[in-house]
């Protein structure tokens, strides 16, 4: 109950503030001359423009690209909060205001674009690949001899491991496995296979494969 209550409490909040906002940018715009729809659409731009900074920057982290653009357009809103407070006589604006008013659109379209079109950073350049080196090929040493080269040759090498190392599987899962299993033979009449196993219990096929070789 209280954390819906607070939930709620938060969603009106941001309301009334996003009412008070978009409402003092259509009152700059129009004070700036820009009359009818176009100083309703001024608020929209603005909005739109900084959910767009925020959402690149919840998608792809922080980027100096998405951290420009959500502070242009939110000193864009708080200018026009601030601004229809009495700070500016709005009966009579003054020409910067009037022309910043009139290159917003060129400016959240830029930002827009650049938001939606700019690659985010590759992953190959986050974590270099590291190219393996070949197996079985050695740098030339003038400082050994032939016979430090056939003793070499003469050196058996070690074998490599070609079983895959253990998965632990906990004992109720085990149980539980048994369960399935059984209930398996009895409906059907045969063994389950591992394919089915690892579907019924939801499990990787590592984890399914070593579950049936208790089993068996």
């Amino acid at each position: 109950m209280t954390s819906k209550l607070r939930v709620d409490a938060v969603l009106v909040q941001a309301l009334i503030a996003g009412a008070l906002s978009f409402a003092h940018l259509h009152d700059l715009a129009a004070a700036a001359g820009q009359t009818g729809w176009k100083a309703w659409a001024y608020p929209v731009s603005v909005d739109l423009l900084l959910v767009a900074a925020w959402r690149r920057l919840r998608s792809d982290g922080s980027s100096r690209l998405a951290w420009c653009w959500f502070l242009v357009s939110l000193f864009a809103s708080l200018g026009a909060n601030v601004a229809t407070a009495g700070f500016l006589d709005l009966a009579h604006p003054p020409g910067w205001l009037r022309f910043g008013i009139a290159g917003w659109p060129a400016v959240a379209f830029l930002g827009g674009t650049l938001l939606a079109h700019s690659p985010a950073l590759p992953a190959s350049e986050t974590h270099p690949v590291v190219e393996p080196e070949p197996i079985g090929e050695t740098s030339a040493d003038p400082e050994r001899g032939p016979e430090s080269d056939a003793v070499a040759e003469l050196e058996p090498t070690p074998p490599v491991p070609t079983t895959a190392p253990a998965v632990p599987v906990p004992a109720a899962l085990v149980e539980h496995a048994r369960k399935l299993a059984a209930d398996h033979r009895t409906r059907t009449g045969q063994s389950i296979d591992t394919d089915t196993l690892r579907a019924r219990l939801g499990v990787p096929a590592p984890m399914a494969d070593a579950i049936a070789a208790q089993l068996a």
